[in-house]
């Protein structure tokens, strides 16, 4: 991997997410659209170690009959704070983890990230329509 110019900064290595901090509880409203969002998602740039800051949005239908509890979601979406990992892999990430507890399809994750060296990059995984397989 090239290294960044300047300083760098230490971080993590993703081993450090926590997807084992995600809790989920039945909801039995399967047709119901569920939109979540934050925006102080914070990584860091595996180059340099400076923090990548976006804004989060989940979007699902819990299909699964499950629901994500927003308080364990927090501590998840902070454990990402000081893991070096690139955005696109970071959005990934989230939706695997995401999809494996709450059991569903029909689930998108997206990242809004601040502008950085003239570029806003966004970054969309998975799917809200079940015809569309974008996972």
């Amino acid at each position: 991997m090239p290294e960044a110019e300047g300083q760098k900064f230490d971080f993590k290595g993703q081993e450090h997410i926590r997807g084992d901090f995600l809790e989920v509880f039945a909801f039995t409203s399967p047709e119901q659209y569920i939109k979540t969002e934050t925006r102080e998602f914070v990584a860091v740039c595996p180059y340099s170690g400076l923090p990548d800051v976006a804004v989060l949005s989940i979007e699902y239908y819990p299909a699964g009959g499950l629901c994500i509890e927003l308080k364990s979601l927090k501590y998840y979406i902070t454990s990402f704070r000081d893991v070096g990992i690139f955005q696109e892999e970071a959005t990934l990430r989230i939706y695997q983890d995401l999809q494996r507890v709450l059991q569903t399809e029909r689930l998108k994750v997206t990242t809004i990230y601040n502008i950085r060296g003239g570029f806003q990059t966004t970054a969309v995984q998975g799917s809200l329509d079940t015809n569309e397989s974008l996972s």
